[in-house]
């Protein structure tokens, strides 16, 4: 199975457990709209914490060994512009539980203004980064895979 996630403005969180050989991908918006890393307020702290305990118990379940899971953060916004960059973003917020359960994560912003696509085999924990020039073979490889 390949799970594809197209960023422009987004952030695509890979979450494996090499242990029992599953994963999922958390798709979510990061950018506000002034093509900045949105910052994170009360109302973005509780409903992104909701949706993504959700989605870590529907990939780990309770029993997960944490020494066995592993994160990636994945996350497109356009170049920095003069205007100030917000003291904590989405990506930061993500981090910061995922370290409280003890699962080790990675993360790569990409600023530029072309969107990129990510690739994530869940049941490898693979992931890889395609350019604009590739999204549409990405695309015919996804409908291939089924």
């Amino acid at each position: 199975m390949l799970m594809i996630a197209d960023l422009h403005g987004a952030l695509a969180l890979c979450l494996h457990d090499e242990g029992r050989g599953v994963g999922g991908l958390l798709h979510l918006k990061f950018m506000g709209g002034t093509g900045r890393p949105s910052d994170v307020t009360d109302n973005t702290l509780s409903s992104v914490l909701v949706v993504l305990d959700k989605f870590k118990r529907a990939v780990l379940g309770n029993a997960a060994r944490r020494d066995e899971v592993q994160a990636r953060i994945l996350a497109h916004a356009l170049p920095p512009t003069d205007a100030g960059e917000p003291s904590a973003s989405l990506v930061d917020l993500i981090q910061a539980d995922l370290a409280d359960g003890k699962i080790a994560c990675g993360s790569q912003t990409m600023r530029r203004t072309e969107g990129v696509r990510v690739c994530f085999q869940p049941f490898e924990g693979r992931v890889w980064i395609r350019g604009p020039n590739d999204l549409r073979s990405a695309g015919r490889a996804h409908h291939s895979v089924g």
